[in-house]
């Protein structure tokens, strides 16, 4: 079945039926009277807005979506099976485990989305024939995300074996753990992407940009990466100088004893330009004034350190946990906190003298993504920090510098001051 024809035999719905069904749906959802299932599927929507919607579990199977304002809508569990999701608006959605194989999501906006575990895999869909017994119907470019854009958004432990992703935008986003085996990404923009785990086997990757992508894990068997940009990518190769090279865990301890003794014991010890990876687990280590510029901090468990007044411009803390952390006075200049969980941290100023005290320095930082909620930011210095997608629910910011910072899509900023 062509496009045209497809169109031809699905039923058109007007904005004020849509908004009935949808109605209802929720309805069902709340347990109230009158709910029922939202069904849309073989019907063209196409250009409606469905913006905020409740429409988890309902079915879409190969309906007309195209240009449908989606945004901030929760679709998890969703059957868009062969839906045409051309040019749709899906920005902050949560299709959380929905099912869109065979869907096509050419020039789709999914910036910030959630969808995890959801299958976007290759897919068709047969009807009954009288003269072939079965037929496929061919939907529009059935499986294919060629020009999306999915900046940011949370991808992991999705199925994406086989689709086609030509020049499509991830940049930021999530696809730890993903299924992207024999995936069309040529050109694709995937800079700052997290792929750690992700099968990529038989993936062709020919031009892709992949800066400060982050490939640990990953299975990249008879991939392509012809003419693909590499530079900054982090995989399961040691970074500078590994911990195998310097007894890291031995001067990890040492320091921490240094601090704790004020000095009687241990001995204060340098990290700069070390990979710390392999650690794995620092949590509660007392590493105040540790120098450790440009390590390489990566994924590591430092829920509870203090690490007041350290050096660590430059360094990776990418997707560390770093939860009630003390980071007062700390120099983050230009560190990448990508992804972060500093839930509760400290990052306000620290008390060097009866009346002098060091504010936490983030100038130039990375932060996208991270979770500060409930963290103390008072008289930190943001100035240029990209707090793109950070939350910051609940944080205390006063007197915070943030001049020429990237704040447009952060999360509580608004109500922090």
């Amino acid at each position: 079945m062509s496009a045209q024809g497809a169109a031809a035999v699905a039923r058109r719905l007007t904005q004020p039926e849509a908004d009935v069904i949808c109605a209802r749906h929720e309805r069902l959802w709340a347990s109230r009277p009158g709910g029922a299932r939202a069904v849309f599927a073989w019907m063209d929507l196409s250009h409606l807005v469905l913006k905020g919607r409740n429409l988890a579990d309902a079915d879409f199977t190969g309906a007309i979506l195209e240009g449908v304002d989606f945004s901030g809508a929760k679709l998890d569990h969703a059957n868009l099976f062969g839906a045409d999701l051309q040019n749709c608006r899906m920005n902050n959605a949560s299709m959380r485990r929905a099912d869109l194989r065979g869907a096509c999501l050419r020039g789709a906006d999914l910036t910030n989305a959630d969808l995890f575990e959801a299958d976007l895999r290759e897919g068709s869909i047969a009807a009954v024939d009288a003269v072939k017994g079965l037929r496929v119907l061919e939907h529009r470019r059935a499986g294919e995300i060629q020009g999306a854009s999915l900046r940011g958004a949370n991808l992991e432990r999705s199925k994406l074996s086989g689709v086609i992703a030509i020049r499509a935008d991830f940049t930021d986003a999530v696809l730890k753990d993903a299924k992207l085996v024999r995936a069309n990404l040529r050109q694709a923009t995937l800079n700052g992407a997290d792929l750690a785990g992700a099968d990529l086997s038989g993936a062709d990757l020919s031009g892709a940009d992949l800066r400060d992508a982050i490939l640990v894990g990953a299975l990249t068997n008879a991939c392509r990466f012809d003419d693909a940009d590499m530079a900054g990518v982090l995989t399961d190769m040691p970074m500078g100088r590994d911990v195998a090279d310097l007894p890291y865990d031995q001067m990890l301890r040492d320091h921490a004893l240094w601090c704790e003794t004020e000095g009687a014991k241990g001995a204060p010890s340098t990290f700069d330009g070390a990979d710390l990876r392999r650690l794995e687990d620092i949590r509660g280590y007392n590493l105040t004034a540790l120098s450790a510029k440009g390590a390489v901090f990566y994924g590591l468990n430092m829920e509870g350190v203090q690490l007041q007044g350290a050096h660590l411009e430059g360094a990776d803390l990418r997707a560390c946990n770093l939860r009630r952390a003390d980071l007062r006075g700390a120099r983050l200049t230009s560190a990448r906190l990508i992804g972060s969980d500093l839930r509760d941290a400290q990052l306000g100023p620290l008390l060097i003298g009866s009346n002098r005290t060091l504010p936490c320095d983030l100038t130039d930082a990375v932060l996208k993504g991270a979770d500060f909620s409930r963290a103390d930011l008072r008289h930190a210095i943001m100035v240029r920090a990209d707090m793109s997608r950070a939350n910051f629910t609940g944080a205390v910011m006063r007197h915070a510098d943030i001049r020429q910072a990237e704040l447009r899509t952060a999360r509580g900023v608004e109500s922090v001051f």
